[in-house]
């Protein structure tokens, strides 16, 4: 096989982390269920919860080449991935500084749970380098951010994170969930530790949950050495299927990613809409930034809706799109973050936070555009005519 910095990305999808068929000369990978394998006499001793089967050590190498990392790590979900990361590189006494917006998940496991282990934390005030700055302690081990951000879309300038870790020993780490690796590849840009949950963008079929884990050697080594005792590994099955999901992993988000800018485009417009959240725009904050450290926008965007159109009337006006609480599979998905993923929040703090009740997070798959737009022209007219009555 040629060095994958020589292939294109489909061929990297398509072709990278292959378990050869030896014995029947198949096109594809075979699966391998075996929980035990023999001890003696081999290069290898196998066991999953090791992450060492052999559809597991193949992923992995897949999803090394994609994040153009030395090496990979699949795991049972997205918060193993995330949990195991921040575990192997903080302990009793540690600082660790997070970006002021995180997924749910991971604002939860460290607010419920780094307090048993002795870690502190801070999160930041905003997503300026002074914010980061000010963050930072004598104690601080790890800094970690997502980009883009849920569900405002809001990006992390990765050069300044990556500038800050290295002056001050830290290791970088980034949920690349959003960006997936067809649309930014921050290990180019310095950081150390690459985190996705595959169950998104990954698997794309929205049938799966795993989570994934890009780095170098080194990083990787010590989160297997924690991770191989507390358990986290996945399914061969699982593996399997997400290894091919992943060959199509390209295509699939660059449709995504057009479809989504072209509906950015068109709420944008519409006088019904009061805000779009999308770095493809060029109003976007961050437009300027998104532009040089990805090469898409994503398949994700958010929409605030007029006072006077209800969310929940506009939602269950759809037809075609549906209400989900995941995001970044094929078909077209919606949902309320004030009702799912910032419930627990006060009114208050969603406020401040700039999420009000009529803003909507959009996962756009493939289907085609005129299509969706229809659907939301529908939810868009029934809502209205419901609140003029």
């Amino acid at each position: 096989m040629a060095k994958t910095e020589n292939m294109g990305v489909n061929t990297i999808c398509t072709h990278v982390g292959e378990v050869a068929d030896e014995q029947f000369k198949g096109a594809i990978s075979p699966l391998y269920m075996s929980s035990s394998y023999a001890y003696e006499n081999v290069d290898i001793k196998r066991y999953p919860r090791y992450f060492n089967t052999p559809n597991q050590e193949a992923l992995g190498k897949k999803i090394a080449a994609l994040e153009h990392t030395e090496a990979g790590m699949i795991f049972g979900s997205g918060m193993a991935a995330v949990s195991h990361c921040l575990l192997a590189f903080l302990q009793k006494g540690d600082h660790v500084v997070l970006q002021k917006t995180l997924y749910g998940g991971t604002y939860n496991f460290v607010v419920e749970e780094f307090g048993k282990f002795g870690i502190e934390y801070t999160f930041t005030n905003g997503f300026a380098e002074e914010d980061f700055r000010n963050a930072l302690q004598d104690n601080s081990k790890v800094i970690y951010v997502e980009t883009p951000s849920n569900p405002l879309m809001l990006i992390t300038d990765l050069e300044m994170i990556t500038r800050l870790a290295k002056e001050h020993d830290l290791v970088s780490m980034i949920d690349n969930t959003f960006a997936s690796p067809i649309n930014q590849n921050p290990a180019d840009f310095g950081i150390d530790i690459v985190i996705h949950s595959a169950t998104k963008y990954m698997g794309g079929h929205s049938d799966i949950c795993a989570g994934a884990v890009a780095a170098s050697d080194e990083h990787i080594e010590q989160i297997w050495n924690l991770s191989k005792n507390i358990g986290g590994s996945l399914s061969d099955y699982t593996v399997w299927l997400l290894e091919r999901s992943l060959k199509t992993l390209a295509l699939r988000v660059k449709a995504q990613n057009r479809n989504a800018k072209k509906m950015a485009k068109w709420l944008h417009k519409h006088p019904l809409v009061k805000k779009v959240y999308y770095p493809g725009l060029k109003d976007h904050p961050d437009y300027t930034l998104a532009k040089k450290q990805m090469k898409g926008y994503t398949g994700m965007l958010s929409f605030e809706l007029i006072p006077t159109v209800n969310a929940e009337t506009f939602m269950q006006s759809l037809q075609l799109i549906k209400q989900s609480m995941s995001l970044a599979g094929v078909e077209s998905t919606i949902l309320s973050p004030a009702k799912t993923s910032h419930t627990l929040l006060s009114a208050e703090e969603r406020t401040h936070q700039g999420i009000s009740d009529g803003l909507l997070r959009f996962s756009v798959g493939i289907e085609e555009k005129k299509d969706l737009i229809a659907d939301f022209e529908h939810a868009f007219e029934v809502a209205a005519k419901k609140e003029i009555a």
